[in-house]
């Protein structure tokens, strides 16, 4: 399995600059934006631009994605065609405005014959897909089962909110449901956790990281960003505290000193009740912890 996405650096494709300089900043995967950081206008140019981007040697090993544009659109077999030289160089490509399984089906059959073409072992490329409408959010079950290239799904909100016309918060209140509804399907699908969408007030720390610890409250891998500033706040959310690895390294320490005796089922002095599900748990945080 990839290593989690806990922070999703995302730069405009037509600016070379702006997407080597996310590349370089540190987070765990990074996108391209081919489609609302880019004018219709521009498509074609951007187009010309991410693909040399994508040439440049410190792409190598990066997790790099692309953001197509949304299959309905008129841009995104475009897109598709091409990227298809640079897919190589990539991690995998994010579809917009998902609603059917039938769009995300489309990207990967198109992915089958590119890759193909490219001589690229088949299913390397994979998908993400963004629920960013009331129609996308129900359709979230069924999008998550539609293709093995499927990784997970992830929130946009600012689509989202439009649609249903409610106000973005730093606490979230407002699409808990909503969030709630891409880890029930992400997970019930085996796919990873889903990643969530920007906090779009890029100049308030505080809420990005309220909005960030909500996040993972209710399940989510990581967090998109829009700006360097938010980094470090998003990816010290996510990370293992002090006293969750602590913890963890308890919990399995306890589990292997009773396991041995024939024991699978104990509390801890501290009344933690320990038996399989917990000692999984505390492994995860170890892992994620590196230790």
């Amino acid at each position: 399995m990839s290593a989690p996405i806990r922070t999703l650096m995302f730069a405009p494709a037509n600016d070379s600059r702006k997407s080597l300089k996310a590349i370089a900043i540190g987070a765990s995967a990074v996108c391209l934006d081919l489609e609302d950081a880019v004018a219709q206008t521009e498509k074609a140019a951007a187009r010309v631009i991410v693909t040399e981007t994508l040439q440049d040697p410190s792409v190598e090993g990066a997790q790099v994605h692309v953001r197509i544009n949304g299959v309905d659109t008129e841009f995104s077999d475009a897109d598709l065609d091409a990227l298809a030289p640079s897919l190589s160089r990539l991690a995998g490509l994010l579809i917009p405005m998902v609603e059917s399984p039938d769009q995300v089906r489309h990207v990967a059959d198109r992915l089958d014959a590119l890759e193909r073409e490219q001589g690229i072992e088949a299913g390397a490329i994979r998908l993400i897909s963004i629920a960013e409408t009331a129609k996308g959010v129900l359709a979230a079950p069924a999008v998550a089962t539609c293709t093995p290239r499927l990784r997970t799904l992830l929130l946009g909100p600012a689509d989202l909110s439009n649609d249903l016309g409610v106000e973005l918060t730093a606490d979230g209140y407002e699409l808990f449901h909503v969030r709630s509804q891409l880890v029930l399907a992400a997970c019930a699908a085996g796919l990873e956790q889903p990643v969530d969408g920007p906090y779009l007030s890029l100049s308030d720390d505080e809420g990005c990281a309220t909005a960030a610890t909500w996040a993972r409250r209710l399940g989510f891998q990581g967090k998109m960003v829009l700006h360097p500033r938010q980094l470090p706040i998003v990816a010290g959310v996510f990370a293992p505290t002090a006293d969750e690895v602590t913890w963890a390294h308890a919990v399995v320490a306890a589990f292997a000193e009773n396991e041995a005796k024939g024991v699978s089922a104990f509390t801890l002095e501290d009344g933690t009740f320990v038996d399989y599900p917990v000692v999984y748990r505390a492994q995860a945080i170890l892992r994620d912890a590196g230790v």
